[in-house]
C-alpha cells in the first residue's frame, strides 16, 4: 500500500495529525515541568517529586481512561480529559512556586492525559481494510517516533523566544487543539463501543494478550537505558550535538526501519515478525555494550534503531487480533502504561549502574531488558497465534458506525 495513498484516504490524515499534535504535550512534559520549576527556584528534590507525580499519574490513568472509552465512547472521554489535562499545565504555569498547586497540576495533567494514542489505534480498522492495517500501523509507528523528536524541539523553540513557563501554556493549547480536531472527525464521532460481556479484568483475561503487553516493557527498558546512557557517553566522548544527537540518530533509524517494514508484503505471521524484530534489537544492544568510539557508535545506533518501531508495529497488530471484543482501547492503553514503566525502570537501573560501574555494564541493562522481551515472546509463542477469521473480525473491528 502506497503511504501517500494511505494518507489521502478519507479521515486518515486528519486523525493521524490531530493525534500527533495532541500527544506532543506528553513528550514535552518531561522537559518543561523540570525547567519551569527550576526557573521558579525549586530544588531538585521537589522537581523530581513533581516529575514523578506526572509520570505515575499518567501510567495509572491510561488503562482507566481506556476502559472508559470502551464503555461510553471517545467523544465524552476526550473532551473531559483535555480540559482537565490542560488545567493541570495551567496550574503549574500560574503558580510554579506553590508546591501543593504544582503537585495537583502534575497529577491532573498526568492522570487525565487524553487517550489519543489508543483511540487512534481503534479507529484504524474502521478506516482501512484488514489487509491494509500492517502498513497503517507502520505509518502510525513512524509518526510516534516523530512525536518524541518534535517534543523536545518544540520546547527548545519556546525557550528561544520566551521563559520556560511559556512552554506549559503551549502544551495546554496543543492538547486542546489536537483533541478538538480529533474528536470532531467523523470516525471518532461515529465510533461506538462494541457489544461485549463486561469482565473486571477487561482485556487482561487473554493470556496471549498479556504476553504481548508485558514483553514490550523490556524494549521500553532498553529505551530508558539509552536515554541515560547517551548522556554519560556524550560526557566521555566528543560527540557532535551531544546526547540529543545520539538519540536523534536512533529515532531517525527507527523511522526508516518502520517505513521499510511497512513497504514489504509479508507472508510470515505477525508473531514471527515480532520475534525477528526483537532479535534484531538484541543484536544491536549486544554491540552497544562494546561502547565503541563515536563514528562506529552512530552506526550501531542506526542498526539498533531500525528494529524498534517495527517491533511496536507488530505488537499493535497482535493486540488488535488478540484483545477480547470491546476491550481494544483499554488493551492499547495498557501497552502505553507498561512500556512507560519499562522505560522508567531502565532509566533508574542504568543510573545506579553508572554510579558504581562502567558504561559497558550500563549498556548491559538494555541487553537485559530486550533479552527478557525475547524470552517472554519465545516461551509464549504458541499463545500468540492469530485467532480464527471470525474472531479476527470481531476483535479488530473495535467500533461500530452509529
Amino acid at each position: 500500500m502506497n503511504y501517500l495513498r494511505m494518507l489521502r484516504t478519507p479521515h486518515a490524515f486528519r486523525v493521524l495529525s490531530a493525534s500527533w499534535i495532541g500527544r506532543l504535550p506528553s513528550s514535552m512534559a518531561a522537559v518543561t515541568i523540570p525547567l519551569a520549576l527550576r526557573h521558579a527556584g525549586a530544588g531538585y528534590a521537589f522537581i523530581g517529586a513533581a516529575a514523578a507525580c506526572f509520570a505515575i499519574s499518567a501510567a495509572v490513568g491510561a488503562p482507566v481512561l481506556g476502559r472508559a472509552v470502551d464503555r461510553i465512547g471517545q467523544t465524552r472521554v476526550l473532551a473531559a480529559t483535555t480540559v482537565l489535562a490542560a488545567a493541570g499545565f495551567v496550574l503549574i504555569a500560574l503558580a510554579p512556586a506553590q508546591h501543593p498547586t504544582v503537585l495537583l497540576g502534575a497529577v491532573l495533567a498526568g492522570a487525565f492525559t487524553p487517550p489519543l494514542e489508543p483511540c487512534l489505534r481503534v479507529l484504524w480498522p474502521d478506516i482501512f481494510a484488514q489487509e491494509e492495517l500492517e502498513n497503517v500501523y507502520a505509518v502510525d509507528s513512524a509518526a510516534q517516533e516523530l512525536v518524541f523528536v518534535a517534543g523536545p524541539l518544540a520546547v527548545s523553540l519556546c525557550l528561544a523566544i520566551a521563559a520556560p513557563i511559556t512552554a506549559l501554556w503551549v502544551q495546554a493549547a496543543l492538547s486542546v487543539l489536537g483533541v478538538l480536531v480529533f474528536a470532531t472527525a467523523a470516525p471518532s464521532r461515529r465510533w461506538r463501543p462494541s457489544p461485549h460481556d463486561r469482565h473486571w479484568l477487561g482485556p487482561l483475561r487473554n493470556l496471549g494478550l498479556i504476553i504481548v503487553l508485558l514483553a514490550p516493557s523490556g524494549a521500553g527498558m532498553s529505551i530508558g537505558t539509552l536515554n541515560v546512557l547517551s548522556v554519560s557517553y556524550a560526557e566521555q566522548h566528543r560527540v557532535p550535538g551531544g546526547a540529543p544527537m545520539l538519540l536523534a540518530v536512533f529515532s531517525l533509524a527507527s523511522l526508516a526501519g518502520v517505513l521499510g517494514y511497512g513497504a514489504i508484503r509479508w507472508t510470515i505471521q505477525p508473531r514471527t515478525r515480532l520475534l525477528v524484530s526483537v532479535g534484531g534489537l538484541l543484536i544491536g544492544w549486544l554491540l552497544l555494550t562494546l561502547v565503541p568510539p563515536p563514528v562506529p557508535m552512530f552506526a550501531v545506533l542506526l542498526l539498533t534503531g531500525m528494529f524498534l518501531a517495527p517491533t511496536l508495529a507488530s505488537v499493535w497488530l497482535l493486540i488488535g487480533m488478540l484483545a477480547p471484543a470491546g476491550t481494544t482501547t483499554e488493551a492499547f492503553a495498557w501497552l502505553v502504561t507498561l512500556f512507560a514503566a519499562g522505560n522508567s525502570m531502565g532509566a533508574a537501573l542504568v543510573g545506579v549502574v553508572l554510579t558504581h560501574a562502567s558504561t559497558h555494564w550500563a549498556a548491559a541493562c538494555g541487553v537485559f531488558g530486550v533479552t527478557g522481551c525475547l524470552l517472554l515472546l519465545g516461551l509464549g509463542y504458541r499463545r500468540l497465534a492469530p485467532p480464527a477469521p471470525d474472531r479476527v473480525a470481531q476483535s479488530s473491528a473495535t467500533g461500530q458506525a452509529g
